[in-house]
């Protein structure tokens, strides 16, 4: 990214963002709600334009790409949506199958073996005729996962993969993004509020508050900074830039008010 900025509407999210992404590693980015961090992730998927500046994937402006173009870029790119958003009228095989029937021409055979791949590397190869309904919210996100595998893509998106797993496929799922970047190669962006967790697979730490990139660098670095927002937030501490309390009124004066009633 280079001098990005976007948003919806006049409001600006994201202002004069200049951002590199390194073939094969793992990106933790993280801050602040409403910071922007799934803004990005819509910006590199060209979901959203932007309104000034370029985004590059290996090369190629994104803007400048029409729709064939934009679609074939797609399909070198896998997506985690932060609610699995799974086809709720497909089975957990199907949803996986969907994007190699849509963009290969595997036989089905070939696609039954992709699928039950992608499947056992998240731990539901057993699962594989059940319907959403029928698996839990932590095996649906699991799902997801296998299908945003299924091309075996250069680019995965990973919006909070973490939330909603109990430990054991917490655990699974972060080794899962940890290896695939080791062994094929596979750049990651994985945007959550999971410290312990991004931190133990990031190469590199992003964090983006107020509209723009405020820190960044490896999780050690990220650890030891001393900017007041950055150490705010990965040491959670409540007292900080960003204040725990909605803004009122003191609280003497709401109670006494209350009182004098």
């Amino acid at each position: 990214m280079r001098g990005v900025s976007c948003g919806y509407g006049d409001r600006v999210i994201l202002s004069n963002v200049d951002l590199d992404l390194h073939r094969g590693q793992v990106i933790g980015v993280m801050g602040t709600s409403g910071g922007g961090k799934t803004t990005l992730l819509r910006l590199i998927g060209r979901q959203l334009a932007p309104m000034s500046g370029q985004v590059m994937f290996d090369g190629v402006d994104i803007a400048t790409l029409d729709r064939n173009g934009l679609y074939a870029l797609r399909r070198r790119m896998g997506m985690l949506f932060q609610f699995g958003a799974l086809f709720t009228d497909f089975s957990v095989f199907d949803n996986v199958a969907f994007p190699l029937r849509e963009h290969t021409n595997l036989s089905e055979s070939m696609i039954r073996d992709v699928v039950l791949m992608k499947l056992d590397a998240v731990g539901l190869r057993g699962a594989r005729n059940l319907m959403p309904s029928e698996v839990s919210g932590g095996m649906a996100r699991r799902v997801a996962l296998a299908r945003a595998i299924a091309l075996d893509p250069d680019l995965i998106m990973y919006d909070e993969p973490f939330a909603g797993l109990d430990p054991i496929s917490l655990g699974s799922a972060s080794r899962l993004i940890r290896d695939l970047g080791q062994a094929l190669g596979v750049t990651s962006i994985v945007v959550s509020h999971d410290v312990e967790e991004t931190f133990a697979i990031a190469d590199r730490i992003v964090f983006i508050a107020n509209g723009s990139i405020v820190a960044q660098g490896t999780p050690d670095e990220m650890r030891a900074s001393t900017d007041p927002l950055v150490h705010q937030f990965f040491t959670a501490s409540p007292d900080g830039p960003v204040e725990f309390h909605y803004p009122a009124v003191s609280v003497a004066e709401d109670f006494g008010a209350g009182a004098r009633r």
